[in-house]
């Protein structure tokens, strides 16, 4: 008779735990000698203590594995009994720090010599003392943080109070309320704020923060001329009306949610229709939609009482994460990709770093093991992106949706190609036509079968009818076939979130993280450690999902979750200041740094809730603030040292913060100097620039999947780029674009030889050069003083002095004297320096 291979298994696991147990007591009652035992003590305890106690001393140990005395080495944890002594090679304590299986630890595999000690020890017999007297004293730092009152305690795990705004002695600075707690700091540390800044400073600075755009040398020259007490609140008011504040405000959302247009890996093929979320949300920010429901609308935007297309097409936000096509193991690729979601999800809405407990509990934060499983349950009846081929995205990932602005481009599509279907048909039936009289016998019942005609005519051309008729016979027939296989939808295609049904499968705890080593069922659940309510659970009317996803995200968007608002807030003051007033943005645990303002940051959450989660609101808020309006130096050399010496990191807000420009404000700004920016073309399909086919050539499969556009849409804004993974246009990735491999909190801003480099020798920016020196002669025509003063004002947005107009000349003349340059070549040089300036890619 024969078991199935499951009972077996079964069998025989239950006979080794029972030959373990029966020969544990004869193992951990020997003796050892006093060399052996100070062998321990001297060689293996330090080596414990050092690398494996942390995880395997006291507390909840991982793997229920405990190394602090013999007999729990040799009990084991959850994969059975850590040393085997009779059969060495077999202990997976060996294994384990020799990589081979288990990788322990972690961090870094361990010397040759200090292996060489453990085997020592294991082939000694495990000398050590016998009772708990080996574990570290100090229990409280082997284990993880316990949800406890302690812990719930957390400045940042308490419920969003307004604090009372603070009375301060230089109550003329005070703007608004920002700046009396500020003020209230600064005081305290004896310290003043710096002077305004000028009004042209502060156009520049403002216009470059709401649309990532420099501002026009006229509308500069017109604000500073404006005296009106209400002017730069009127500069404000429309700068945040404009279309391009979307454009702008819509890069940092992208970066925290991972957006790119590609899945990685090998193939890295595109998302198909991707940039609908990309449009959605630049439209969101411009219609100022309230937080709370921009985040209802990316979780549960298909379970919303009212779904919407915006809202179908908001929950693209589950598609932008990697995607492995042809996975070694489908089942873990599928909780990567739910760990990718949860990762995302916490760390950009809640600020707490979730994915750290995926296998053991997490060692930083209280958050257990189970949490994250409980979170992972809000996600689990998610259908994966797909399963190996791009068709099978369609299946699991693309909805049809009816898109009221684009109804009458459809129709026409639909027309069209109604239209050159007819034509086809009518050319082809002329030729079948002229055949027809020409048939004989059986051909003439055969032919009445359309699916029989290609083969008489293909036997029968030259013929009755011509060798090129049926060539175009053949050439129509295929089309025909394409066509009639792909008529376009009278809906338009989004990518969106699907689920499996009302239903959702039974989410367990992983042992380890491992998919394949399942343990306790769990139910969904919010971090305890925020003393939650039970979420509320209820499947759609329309059958298609669990409702799970809903329940989260009405938590997430309450007002009374205590970080949502917080963490939103912080990254509007970060967006605004180049810091937010906590440093760690995407995490507000127990080793995130503390806020510098407390109360401030408390306060302004407050606001944001009370004055409908409008980002508009908080701009304008921070905006019109001194705080903001502060210059980037101090009043006199005194001050500025004052300053330097009591709070060099300006964490108290003494000055204004110089930055550089981002990536993609970098390219803009190039384009909008030159005059060349196409501004007026919004949303819609990506754009792909020129990029250099020796930057191509470094893919795995050189220029796959890297379109062409026309010169009008290579102009776009950098917004519209088309994001792959594996291939990042040069000049973003050498100002330090966003990584979206996860969620981008922060841009680093280095500095660094590929920028320079970029900017001086690069195809795009020398043939940026050239044209904006034709347009300076279109302008001005052989003037040279003229086209100095015209580039340097269109470059820095003010008039330029005397002297730098005289260096200007001086450069132009030193290249065609000393280095046989033409004016034209100078001109063009002159203009590449002048994209090189500080001033151009500082802002002040």
């Amino acid at each position: 008779m024969r078991f199935p291979w499951v009972v077996v298994t079964t069998w025989l696991v239950i006979l080794v735990a029972a030959l373990s147990l029966a020969a544990e007591p004869d193992q951990a009652a020997v003796e050892f000698s006093a060399e052996d035992l100070q062998f321990y003590t001297n060689s293996i305890e330090p080596l414990l203590k050092e690398h494996c106690y942390k995880c395997h001393a006291t507390g909840k140990v991982k793997g229920g594995l405990r190394l602090t005395s013999r007999e729990l080495l040799l009990a084991g944890g959850e994969s059975g009994p850590a040393v085997d002594l009779e059969d060495i090679d077999a202990s997976l304590l060996l294994q384990a720090v020799n990589y081979e299986g288990y990788e322990m630890p972690p961090n870094g595999k361990l010397p040759d010599d200090q292996i060489a000690l453990l085997r020592t020890w294991v082939e000694k017999g495990l000398p050590m003392n016998t009772l708990m007297d080996n574990a570290p004293a100090d229990d409280e730092a082997l284990h993880s943080p316990e949800v406890n009152e302690e812990t719930k305690s957390h400045w940042a795990f308490q419920p969003v109070e307004r604090p009372s705004v603070p009375l301060v002695q230089q109550e003329a600075w005070i703007a608004n309320p920002i700046d009396a707690f500020v003020l209230a700091r600064l005081e305290d540390s004896g310290l003043a704020p710096a002077p305004p800044a000028d009004k042209q400073t502060i156009i520049r600075r403002v216009t470059y923060d709401l649309i990532g755009l420099p501002p026009s040398p006229e509308e500069v020259a017109a604000f500073v001329a404006d005296e009106s007490p209400d002017a730069y609140e009127h500069l404000v008011d429309r700068l945040l009306e404009s279309p391009h504040y979307g454009e702008h405000w819509a890069r940092y959302w992208l970066d925290l949610v991972r957006y790119a247009e590609s899945n990685s890996f090998e193939r890295d093929n595109p998302k198909p229709f991707v940039w609908r979320y990309r449009d959605y949300v630049i439209r969101s920010l411009n219609d100022d939609k309230p937080y709370d429901q921009f985040v209802l609308e990316q979780l549960a935007g298909d379970e919303l009482n009212e779904v919407t297309p915006d809202s179908l097409i908001a929950t693209g936000y589950y598609r932008l994460g990697l995607w492995d096509d042809e996975p070694a193991d489908p089942l873990l690729a599928f909780y990567d990709g739910l760990d990718d979601i949860a990762a995302t999800t916490s760390q950009a809405m809640l600020g707490l770093t979730l994915n750290c407990a995926r296998c053991h509990e997490h060692k930083l934060d209280p958050i257990p093991h189970e949490d994250y499983y409980r979170f992972i349950a809000f996600f689990r009846n998610i259908r994966h992106y797909g399963v190996r081929a791009d068709a099978t995205v369609y299946e699991a990932s693309i909805r049809d949706v009816d898109l009221p602005d684009e109804r009458e481009q459809r129709a026409n599509v639909v027309a069209d190609w109604e239209q050159q279907l007819q034509e086809i048909k009518t050319t082809m039936g002329g030729i079948e036509a002229e055949a027809l009289p020409h048939l004989e016998g059986g051909e003439k019942d055969d032919f009445q079968d359309q699916s029989s005609r290609y083969d008489i005519l293909k036997r029968r051309a030259g013929e009755i009818i011509s060798q090129d008729q049926f060539e175009t016979y053949k050439r129509l027939r295929k089309l025909r076939e394409k066509l009639e296989k792909n008529p376009p939808g009278r809906q338009a295609k989004v990518l969106a979130i699907k689920e499996q049904g009302p239903e959702a499968p039974p989410t367990h705890v992983l042992i380890r993280g491992n998919p394949h080593i399942e343990g306790a069922e769990i139910s969904p659940g919010f971090p305890s450690v925020l003393s939650p309510p039970d979420p509320i659970i209820q499947p759609p009317p329309h059958g298609e999902s669990s409702g799970r996803r809903r329940a989260l995200a009405a938590w997430i968007a309450s007002p009374e979750n205590p970080l949502t608002a917080r963490v939103m807030v912080n990254r509007i003051w970060q967006w605004h200041f180049g810091r937010g007033l906590v440093r760690t943005p995407n995490n507000f645990g127990l080793t995130g740094t503390q806020p510098t303002h407390p109360e401030l940051l408390d306060w302004l959450a407050a606001e944001f809730v009370d004055k409908g989660w409008s980002l508009k609101s908080m701009h304008r808020l921070i905006l019109m603030s001194n705080t903001y309006r502060m210059a980037s130096t101090a009043a006199d050399q005194a001050a500025e040292d004052q300053g330097q010496q009591i709070d060099p990191s300006n964490d108290l807000l003494w000055r204004f913060d110089m930055r550089r420009l981002r990536a993609e404000e970098v390219r803009d700004s190039i384009l909008a100097t030159i005059g060349t920016l196409n501004r007026k073309k919004m949303f819609g399909p990506s754009i792909y620039p020129v990029i250099p086919d020796e930057v191509l050539a470094g893919q795995s499969r050189p220029g796959e999947n890297w379109g062409k556009s026309s010169d009008e849409d290579v102009r776009r804004r950098s917004i519209y780029i088309h994001i792959k993974r594996s291939l990042a246009v040069p000049i973003l990735a050498a100002f330090d674009v966003a990584n979206t491999e996860s969620t981008c909190p922060a841009r680093f801003a280095t500095t660094q030889p590929t920028q320079a480099l970029g900017m001086l020798n690069s195809a795009f920016i020398n043939k940026q050069a050239e044209t904006f020196a034709n347009e300076l002669r279109k302008q001005v025509g052989d003037d040279r003083p003229a086209q100095v003063r015209l580039a340097l004002q269109r470059v820095t947005q003010r008039d330029p002095t005397k002297i730098e107009v005289t260096r200007g000349l001086d450069l132009m003349s030193s290249l065609q004297e000393e280095h046989g340059m033409s004016c034209d070549e100078s001109l063009r040089f002159f203009c590449l320096t002048a994209l090189n300036l500080n001033e151009f890619l500082y802002i002040d």
